[in-house]
């Protein structure tokens, strides 16, 4: 087996190693993943809250319109997750 330049023991070339770390995703990126579906659930709840005052029903109980506070918590979520990338690239950068 030969060791070119540009290429690790195990076959896999030093480009498609970079790719393959950048592509990965981080800490901020799950974070930003798990505040975009916290926020549409919060959307949601808070769509199937407001229906019952179009449709001129009976209201859902108060813990309905708590669940509606999740779309701001998966907007803060994610934002903690974008500041946490914010984070790692500098980080990154700096090395």
């Amino acid at each position: 087996m030969s060791l070119r330049a540009g290429n690790y023991p195990g076959g896999v070339s030093t480009e498609t190693q970079a790719r393959t770390d950048r592509d990965a995703p981080t800490t901020g990126d799950r974070l930003v993943r798990i505040g975009v579906v916290v926020f549409f659930v919060g959307a949601l709840a808070t769509l199937v809250t407001v229906a019952p005052l179009f449709l001129h029903t009976a209201r859902f109980p108060s813990f309905a319109y708590l669940v509606c506070m999740l779309m701001g918590v998966g907007f803060l979520i994610a934002g903690a997750g974008v500041l946490r990338t914010i984070a790692e690239q500098r980080r990154q950068a700096r090395v």
